[in-house]
């Protein structure tokens, strides 16, 4: 007796037995049949319970079959064909089985292909990555695996969580801080982002928006963007950016002249230390390092002014790099927040961070095509990194920083208000 005859003398024509064949040829097979098996009978049932059984001759019933036909659903990345009961009406219309609807709701393709695109699986990879070449579940003409397909639904599905992202309320969100900066995709296209730290220390990606160059106008349609949204002017934050004046003048116009403002400490080092001899290096790094570390933001300006004084001579126009905008490097320091907090309010690390993670994700794209398509890949960038973000480290010391900045504003409202007092005497 051959061992074709034993399977099926032996195995009955059930699915468990059907399924139990397809296992001796291939796993990944005996998956999609046994798979396959339970909405089939679900169907069936449904079909069952809406005509009657199959041969039945009930006079009354106001539906009938009306043979079977296949469809494509969701499997794996692509789409298999499943075959179902057809059911209609006396009068001939259609009527749908519940679970086929379902099945034909579920979004798995379009979740597939954002997935496998975020980690950097190119389109035309595609296929392969959800198929293997050798295996048995078939990737033929219209199986959803091909690289027009992959796009089609990453498309669709980035388009769906940008437009619910940018519409997504920002008024329950208790935010102390916020970061701001930029990211050049092409030569006349950029994208100015903003992450808020809330008063938990939890990283939020707040908004996204495109412009040619990173000016007063880009960052300010940014800034309304947010206050549409619910985040309150009158509430004060920290606002943490990399230096541009664009930044500062948006901000400022938007939240108030006594928005507290921290220019990056990272990026200003850098530019300061770029323009200099290697010899000056380190000495330079050290008396940076050592005036941030300090706890009075009077000692600390003065020194700043010693190595700009050193330089005045020699390399004049670093030494104007040192004093431009010393207030808003010592920020964290005037506003008196302990050492560890200031170590992560100094720097725009956080946005950095995710910036590192917009790149690496769009790095396989090499035309980008208008800027549409550059907010859909960076705002799934973003919403991915997102997923990795860890609290502050210092959160514990956030309620310091709502002190400090209600002090703050305070003291800006006594102030003007003694100079409204002293302009009408």
């Amino acid at each position: 007796m051959t061992r074709d005859s034993l399977s099926a003398a032996g195995v009955p024509q059930s699915p468990v037995g059907r399924a139990f064949e397809e296992m001796t040829a291939s796993f990944e097979r005996f998956c999609l049949a046994a798979g396959l098996e339970a909405p089939g009978a679900m169907m069936e049932a449904e079909a069952a319970a809406l005509c009657g059984p199959r041969h039945g001759r009930d006079a009354g019933r106001q539906t009938h079959r009306r043979g079977r036909t296949a469809g494509p659903i969701g499997f794996h990345g692509g789409k298999v064909a499943v075959e179902r009961p057809r059911v209609r009406e006396r009068g001939g219309r259609e009527v749908a089985l519940p679970s086929w609807e379902r099945a034909k709701a579920e979004d798995w393709l379009g979740r597939w292909a954002m997935n496998l695109m975020l980690i950097g699986v190119t389109t035309r990879r595609f296929g392969r990555a959800v198929r293997l070449p050798e295996a048995d579940v078939p990737a033929g003409s219209g199986s959803g695996v091909s690289k027009s397909a992959a796009s089609r639904r990453f498309v669709a599905l980035s388009a769906e969580r940008l437009e619910a992202w940018l519409a997504a309320d920002l008024s329950r969100l208790d935010l102390l801080a916020v970061q701001i900066d930029a990211i050049h995709l092409a030569e006349e296209l950029l994208l100015v982002a903003a992450v808020g730290i809330d008063g938990e220390g939890t990283k939020h990606p707040l908004g996204l928006v495109e412009g040619a160059t990173e000016n007063a106008a880009v960052v300010q349609a940014l800034l309304d963007d947010l206050v549409t949204r619910g985040l309150d002017p009158s509430v004060p934050r920290l606002f943490i950016i990399d230096g541009a004046k664009a930044l500062s003048k948006a901000i400022r116009r938007t939240f108030g002249r006594a928005t507290p403002i921290q220019r990056c400490q990272v990026h200003k080092a850098r530019s300061i230390v770029d323009r200099l001899p290697k010899h000056l290096h380190a000495p330079v790094r050290r008396a940076l390092r050592q005036a941030w570390e300090l706890d009075d933001a009077e000692k600390a300006g003065k020194l700043l002014r010693n190595p700009a004084r050193t330089l005045e001579r020699e390399e004049p126009g670093v030494a104007g790099a040192i004093l431009e905008g010393l207030d808003e490097i010592l920020t964290v320091v005037r506003l008196g927040l302990p050492v560890e907090l200031r170590r992560s309010l100094a720097c725009t690390s956080i946005i950095e961070n995710m910036m590192g993670s917009v790149r690496r994700v769009c790095r396989n794209v090499k035309r980008w095509r208008d800027a549409s398509m550059a907010l859909r890949w960076t705002a799934a960038a973003m919403l991915e990194a997102a997923k990795g973000f860890r609290r502050l480290k210092a959160r514990c010391q956030l309620p310091q920083l709502r002190a400090a900045l209600l002090a703050n504003r305070q003291k800006a409202d006594q102030a003007s208000s003694v100079a409204q007092d002293q302009q009408a005497a």
